[in-house]
């Protein structure tokens, strides 16, 4: 029975790493980008590596896929953020159907710098 429970979240792994693949070739631009690499990329390994875990049956193996999964979950999401960020600020062209852009208005529009003074003497060049 664990070997069916394995097969299948093998293969449902191996699947989210191809959309994720294919996100990532296909996909407009690279903020968009982001949500196919960390989704759907952090989705199917994370289904990988149960797999192995339910595969191995042991609890050395176990206990290391459930801490890589956690460690997935916890830094992808950051990662990409970090990832996105960086990209927009160095001055990445989005893609013409985003008519949403919050982080242009906030840099446009700052109410304080992070010491907490008025705005006014920020140079946003």
């Amino acid at each position: 029975m664990s070997a069916f429970i394995a097969a299948a979240l093998l293969l449902v792994g191996s699947l989210f790493c191809l959309v994720a693949a294919v996100g990532m070739l296909r996909l407009p631009d690279t903020l968009i980008r982001m949500h196919a690499a960390t989704k759907a990329g952090t989705l199917g390994t994370g289904c990988i590596l149960a797999a192995e875990a339910v595969a191995a049956g042991e609890l050395g193996t176990t206990l290391r896929a459930v801490a890589v999964i956690v460690f997935l979950l916890l830094t992808a999401p950051v990662a990409a953020h970090l990832i996105g960020r960086a990209a927009y600020h160095r001055g990445i062209h989005l893609f013409e159907k985003t008519w949403i852009d919050e982080l242009g208005e906030s840099i446009e529009n700052p109410k304080s710098d992070p010491d907490g003074r008025p705005a006014q003497h920020l140079d946003r060049s």
